[in-house]
């Protein structure tokens, strides 16, 4: 009885973790000691900033990619971003489809085109534009 709750406890606290976002990577310092805003950045890396590196970013205090340094031990980066073996294929799948903890992401919420740039961003590939959504 108290394995199923803990490993439902665990899996609230990494749904819990994935949707706090650390915004203080959202300025630079700059030379003359105030704050620059970064350039904009690609439609991918808006979408991987919004719905993935929550989870997914680099470093241990990330859900997924701790979860991910525990699979691979060090054979291949934990750090989506960091990886050269993702495929937008293998990227849509697992967005799509969802795998443990990890939830699937609806239509409504990551778009086809949105996922075609997120997909060209993580495998480093030209990333398609992306329409506007209507509000």
């Amino acid at each position: 009885m108290i394995r199923p709750v803990l490993s439902l406890v665990a899996a609230s606290l990494a749904l819990a973790a994935c949707s706090q976002r650390d915004d203080a990577d959202t300025s630079q310092v700059a030379g003359d000691g105030g704050t620059a805003e970064l350039a904009p950045t690609s439609p991918g890396e808006q979408v991987f900033d919004k719905w993935c590196a929550p989870c997914h970013a680099a470093g241990p205090r990330y859900p997924g990619t701790a979860s991910l340094a525990q699979k691979y031990n060090g054979e291949i980066p934990a750090a989506l971003e960091e990886r050269d073996d993702l495929t937008p294929e293998i990227v849509a799948y697992f967005v799509r489809n969802g795998i443990m903890v990890m939830p699937p992401f609806r239509k409504t919420e990551i778009s086809d085109d949105e996922l075609a740039a997120l997909g060209a961003y993580l495998s480093h590939e030209p990333e398609p534009a992306i329409p506007a959504r209507p509000d």
